[in-house]
């Protein structure tokens, strides 16, 4: 919808929206076409498969609302159910003569899970900059860890904002990042979390000036800002050289793993 509004190719855009429609609602009508004939019958075993896909909406819950909370917030709630889930599973249960073997593998799985929630919560306890993937990214233990570079961004709101800064960046001869980042922006947050906080970023963008535009809001700023780059929306990265003129060849849209972005800034650094 944000690509028919900007362009205006309704025509394209609509068949984009019916392709999705389709692969989405085909599998639908497959399952309730020939689901009795193939599906096996219900049973006890359903009860399992409830609680299975239960959990899963649950989770795909927090994926969504982790675009608008805080981190802190979204990697509680990841704990808790990854900890009522383990519960659930005979975690905590003990293990009684003659029980079953698919009892062992549900409380071994289910105290696999009991860790990880309990490590995601030391994490937000900790302070860690972590993911759900990784909830202790970024604590130093004790100095034997690496520890995390701040990399810190000037925030702007309007272009008169952005061409000030580049009118300081170009008179000290200092190369110019500029991030477009928005709240709801899933692979923006994925850039703070997973990129932005490597050591390896930030040691190569340390002689960059770091600019940031938050387009949450969608202002009329935030849009002329996005118009001027040909951007549809977040994420977009934008580079200058020192001599302040852009480098479009080297503007990236779309998430970049931290490997990949150091070495795309380090060909931008020695243009």
């Amino acid at each position: 919808m944000i690509y028919i509004g900007q362009t205006g190719d309704a025509v394209l855009g609509g068949a984009a929206l019916f392709a999705m429609s389709i692969g989405m609602g085909l599998p639908l009508i497959l399952v309730g076409t020939l689901g009795g004939k193939y599906l096996p019958k219900a049973g006890n075993w359903m009860n399992a498969v409830k609680a299975v896909f239960g959990v899963l909406m649950l989770a795909v819950a927090i994926w969504m609302i982790e675009r608008v909370v805080p981190a802190s917030v979204s990697q509680i709630l990841w704990a808790a159910l990854l900890i009522s889930s383990a519960i659930y599973m005979g975690a905590l249960d003990p293990i009684r003569e003659g029980i079953s073997n698919w009892f062992r593998l549900w409380k071994s799985i289910g105290l696999m899970l009991l860790i990880w929630g309990v490590l995601l919560l030391i994490g937000v306890a900790a302070g860690a900059k972590g993911t759900p993937l990784a909830p202790l990214f970024g604590l130093n233990f004790g100095g034997v860890g690496q520890s995390t570079e701040q990399i810190t961004f000037e925030t702007i709101e309007s272009e008169q904002e952005l061409d000030a800064l580049l009118e300081q960046a170009k008179a000290a001869g200092q190369p110019v990042m500029l991030d477009f980042y928005a709240d709801w922006c899933t692979d923006c947050v994925r850039m703070e979390r997973e990129t932005f906080l490597q050591p390896q970023v930030a040691s190569v963008l340390q002689d960059f000036k770091l600019i940031k535009v938050d387009v949450t809001a969608n202002t009329t700023e935030h849009r002329a800002l996005l118009s001027r780059f040909d951007l549809f929306g977040p994420p977009g990265i934008i580079f200058w050289d020192a001599s302040g003129e852009p480098m479009r060849s080297h503007w990236l849209v779309g998430f970049q793993p931290a490997d990949r972005f150091a070495t795309h800034v380090r060909e931008v650094a020695s243009r």
